[in-house]
């Protein structure tokens, strides 16, 4: 594998490359005339049949590079269209990722006749099978779906002439790549296509793929030394997990944040932060692992149109989502990965764009801060907030599955959450909901136990009938009256008991009363 290292050099024109005509009308319908850092060095290599593995900062225009490439190729290629046969395949780690690559294939595409069709776990399982049936030419998908149509013979790979593994080190970091080589295996071997494979971090796993399934690939690197965007503005603030909500709310009312991403590390800490949002005010959404996926495409689709303006998620959403205009990325826990840092950050600042990352370190997850900047080169801006900064909240209204010390900062104990009875300012005491909830004065009055019939004995007195279906056992836990009785019960039929079998075993001895002979 040779390398390229990086080089100063103008921006490539679009116009300036020997593309189809419908290709670059695609491309001016997306409105670039110039590439980006990133694409400018990758599109003469994988134009002219070169293998290609390429590192870059989330944001900066990866995907447009490799669907230019696959596009042209796929244009001077001509071959007939077979059923199942696709002839370019681009496998993704996340379904947010496959849908947003599929949705900017479709704009590039739009003046080719290129049939494209993605497939992704979650909705339409016999309407995604079906349409790959039929006729297609670029297949995007995730592993686990694609494997699955594939063992079910729906579609072959005989015919691949590109492959395109996107976010290889999520890859590796959501268990796919045993998937991931399944699927390359099946494809025609790496001197009869053309493969690349983009990264936001080239790691020796990655380029250890790379060496495997690639044929002589150019590693090319744009800005190493920097990881996360330039136009990036960070911030850190610490806190105590009993202010970590009431800074938050602070932050978002002083900042006036337009469209703004929060991430927390745990599900039930993003479905608290979306309920706490939304009953202060806030239009907010969550995007979690356990949203069924039709909901979170809508919900997707309402931040981008502005119809809510704050969406929640987990590391879900970190990457694979191209949402313009996202002014802030707020982590209100800091990850615990110091590269879902990077990703999560990424989500701001896209395209030369600027925006601000705003992070709060409690004492669940300060722990993480020094890796974060190891990674990144810089130490982020931090702080400790100003007393006006802490805003008052109104709380949500408890669930029935909430618990005690569960949610504050994402592990159990942890403040700030539905199940830490301290309010968004320090020495406040509060209930789980703005009104909170009244206290018993005292304990309830204990009822008496039930009296219940008598228990039958093999050899005492026969017992009263008890009804079918009930229990000779009190109900519920017996107090402490109830089972004294129950033990002087069975001292007493224990002793009756004894005392026959005596008389019994007397008789049969031969002797009678007073020792007299019988």
């Amino acid at each position: 594998m040779s390398d390229e290292q990086p080089q100063e050099e103008p921006r490539l024109a679009f116009r300036e490359i020997a593309l189809p005509e419908e290709v670059q009308r695609g491309i001016e319908a997306a409105g670039f005339t110039h590439g980006t850092p990133i694409q400018s060095r990758i599109l003469p290599l994988a134009l002219a049949g070169r293998d290609v593995a390429g590192q870059a900062q989330t944001g900066t225009g990866k995907t447009a590079a490799f669907l230019i490439s696959i596009f042209t190729r796929l244009w001077h290629n001509a071959v007939p269209r077979k059923p199942g046969r696709p002839r370019a395949l681009v496998i993704a780690p996340t379904r947010e990722l496959a849908i947003q690559i599929a949705a900017d294939a479709r704009v590039l595409g739009q003046s080719t006749d290129f049939v494209i069709q993605v497939v992704y776990g979650g909705v339409d399982y016999k309407k995604q099978r079906e349409s790959l049936r039929e006729d297609v030419d670029l297949l995007v998908g995730t592993p686990g779906r694609l494997i699955d149509y594939l063992k079910q013979d729906v579609y072959h790979l005989e015919g691949i002439e590109v492959v395109v593994i996107d976010e290889a080190d999520r890859m590796f970091d959501m268990g796919f790549i045993r998937d991931l080589r399944f699927l390359l295996r099946r494809c025609p071997p790496p001197t009869r296509r053309q493969s690349m494979l983009f990264s936001a971090t080239l790691s020796h796993d990655v380029m250890e793929l790379a060496y495997v399934f690639l044929n002589d690939a150019v590693r090319v690197e744009v800005q190493p030394e920097q990881v996360v965007a330039e136009r990036v503005e960070h911030r850190l603030y610490h806190v105590g997990n009993h202010e970590k909500m009431g800074a938050l709310l602070g932050v978002l009312a002083r900042e006036g944040c337009e469209r703004t991403l929060i991430f927390a590390n745990m599900r039930r800490t993003a479905d608290y932060l979306q309920r706490t949002l939304s009953i202060n005010g806030y239009s907010a959404e969550q995007i979690t692992g356990d949203i069924e996926q039709r909901r979170r495409l809508q919900i997707l689709d309402d931040f981008r149109e502005g119809r809510v303006s704050i969406l929640v998620a987990t590391d879900v959403a970190s990457r694979g989502l191209h949402i313009d205009g996202v002014t802030h990325v707020l982590n209100y826990d800091l990850p615990l990965d110091p590269e879902d840092y990077v990703h999560r950050v990424g989500r701001t600042a896209r395209a030369g764009a600027s925006g601000t990352a705003i992070s709060f370190a409690c004492e669940n997850y300060v722990d993480g801060l020094e890796g974060i900047e190891a990674y990144v080169g810089f130490k982020l801006p931090s702080s400790f907030p100003e007393d006006d900064l802490i805003a008052d909240y109104k709380r949500p209204p408890r669930r029935p599955d909430d618990r005690r010390g569960r949610l504050g900062g994402g592990r159990p104990g942890g403040g700030g959450g539905p199940g830490d009875r301290r309010s968004g300012r320090p020495g406040e005491r509060g209930g789980f909901s703005g009104e909170g909830r009244p206290r018993p004065s005292a304990a309830p009055e204990r009822r008496p136990a039930p009296e219940r019939a008598p228990i039958a004995s093999p050899t005492g007195p026969p017992a009263e009938h008890v009804p079918s279906g009930t229990s000779a056992r009190p109900e519920g836990a017996a107090t402490g009256e109830a089972r004294k009785r129950k033990r002087r019960r069975k001292r007493k039929t224990a002793s009756a008991a004894s005392g026959a079998s005596s008389a019994t075993d007397g008789g049969a001895g031969g002797a009678g009363p007073a020792g007299d002979p019988a």
